[in-house]
């Protein structure tokens, strides 16, 4: 027997209490566990899941304080899985019933609160109790719930460090395939880098010293400004009203900037919205014509353009279908991608996808590329990118097309082409960013996103 002294189906002796009502703080917390619930069993995206507009219906019933609580228990929660789980498993007597999986997520919320987001462990247990005792599947589990966590709480100031440790809070597929792509060291950092909170980095139209001192950040090498966290909410900081400045993580800022002097230049960015990318090439003077098959997402994109004073002629299409009337000076193609390079941001990723996922998006992605080489004019460049950090999608993927494709040609990025990139060009002139890279002052500094883009020319006759 553990220190819980707990064994699943076991209750407390005497009569069963009836489902509390009216606890303070249940219904954030129940909104939480079925989410987590949605990510973790239905492999649902965290961001669908708490859309302001289009996400679940009990997310979007609370208040603005009790979203902003689920998305941190979730972020949390997400991000120490592994870690969270050891925990709670070595507490137990036995494994938790197979078909337990709401009384896993509520105990796992309960935890995530408990030893990352200090909620006093008292409050977390009373309303776990209660959350268990709300719930008929997991009415029966109240008594284990409340040994297991106050269980927790009495050893977590050493179980803690020790159980961070000795894991990497990553899915054994996900830790393996980074540790073949950049070596143990290397992917140790990666992961690593997935545990703390990212920083906030914005794309300025000019002046971004001045920004800087403003938002109390720092500029970083590549010109982006990077704050470590907000106060308050974006749209409240000066200079949103007035369209002076997008947020933008920092590696996702360089793919626009590859394509040289744009001014006057005609300019398709494909799979655009929301529209960060597109925002940069209309502010470098290109003309833009922005492709999307979202019609939901090219209204935010539209949105954007419209507070930031941009323009943009606005498609929606099936990039797999759609021909351009003309053939255009450069194409800018920002893939769909199984977004691994976003774990810091995106916790949810390790969780919701899997190894098929990546081959299937690498195969997309190999067509979309191969209708972008034929949207631009001989002699015009063809930008790749998506913010993968699988070789599949990358780095594999842009050498196979160059050596099938006799449409294209390499068109090697440079290191000294843009400030702050040099660390980043490989040796076969391609991009490559991962969260382990550009150290700051602080971790909360430090990073940016798993970014890979390739440069091709279409040869002229």
């Amino acid at each position: 027997m553990t220190d819980a002294a707990a064994r699943p189906g076991r209750a407390a002796p005497g009569r069963r209490q009836p489902p509390e009502e009216g606890v303070a703080g249940l219904a954030p917390r129940q909104v939480a566990a079925r989410l987590l619930g949605a990510v973790v069993d239905a492999r649902t995206p965290l961001d669908a899941l708490t859309d302001a507009e289009h996400g679940h219906p009990l997310y979007r019933a609370l208040p603005p304080r009790d979203r902003a609580l689920v998305k941190a228990i979730l972020a949390t929660a997400l991000r120490y899985r592994v870690t969270i789980g050891k925990l709670i498993a070595r507490r137990l007597d036995r494994p938790l019933p197979q078909n337990a999986r709401s009384l896993e997520h509520i105990l796992h919320v309960a935890a995530a609160q408990m030893l990352f987001l200090d909620v006093p462990d008292r409050a977390a247990v009373d309303v776990a109790v209660a959350h268990a005792r709300s719930d008929p599947r997991t009415m029966r589990f109240a008594a284990l719930v409340n040994a297991v966590l106050r269980a927790l709480g009495r050893v977590k100031e050493r179980a803690l460090p020790a159980e961070l440790g000795a894991n990497d809070d990553a899915p054994d597929w996900f830790s393996a395939r980074l540790k073949a792509a950049y070596g143990a060291e290397r992917a140790a950092a990666i992961l690593a880098a997935h545990r703390a909170e990212p920083p906030i980095d914005f794309t300025v139209k000019s002046d971004p010293e001045s920004w800087a001192e403003r938002f109390g950040g720092i500029v970083l090498p590549t010109g982006s400004v990077r704050v470590a966290r907000l106060s308050g909410p974006v749209h409240d900081l000066p200079g949103f009203a007035e369209g002076e400045w997008w947020v933008q993580d920092a590696a996702a800022a360089l793919p626009a900037r590859l394509l040289g002097d744009l001014h006057g230049l005609s300019v398709a960015d494909l799979c655009a919205a929301p529209g960060g990318k597109t925002a940069q090439l209309a502010a470098a003077g290109a003309r833009v014509t922005a492709v999307d098959l979202s019609r939901s997402r090219l209204k935010r994109l539209s949105a954007n353009l419209e507070r930031l004073k941009l323009a943009a002629e606005i498609v929606e299409a099936d990039l797999l279908a759609w021909d351009p009337p003309a053939l255009f000076d450069a194409v800018l193609l920002d893939a769909p991608c199984s977004s691994t390079g976003t774990v810091r941001r995106h916790p949810d990723v390790p969780w919701t996808k899997r190894p098929d996922d990546i081959a299937r998006l690498a195969g997309l992605q190999r067509r979309l590329l191969e209708r972008a080489i034929g949207m631009v004019r001989p002699g015009g460049r063809v930008l790749f990118s998506n913010c993968s950090l699988d070789p599949q999608e990358g780095e594999d993927l842009a050498a196979a097309f160059l050596s099938a494709d006799t449409r294209a040609c390499a068109d090697p990025i440079r290191p000294d082409e843009l400030p702050g990139i040099a660390p980043f060009i490989t040796a076969e002139g391609t991009l490559r960013t991962t969260p382990a890279d550009l150290a700051g002052e602080t971790v909360a500094l430090s990073g940016m996103d798993g970014f890979f883009a390739a440069r091709f020319r279409r040869p002229a006759p």
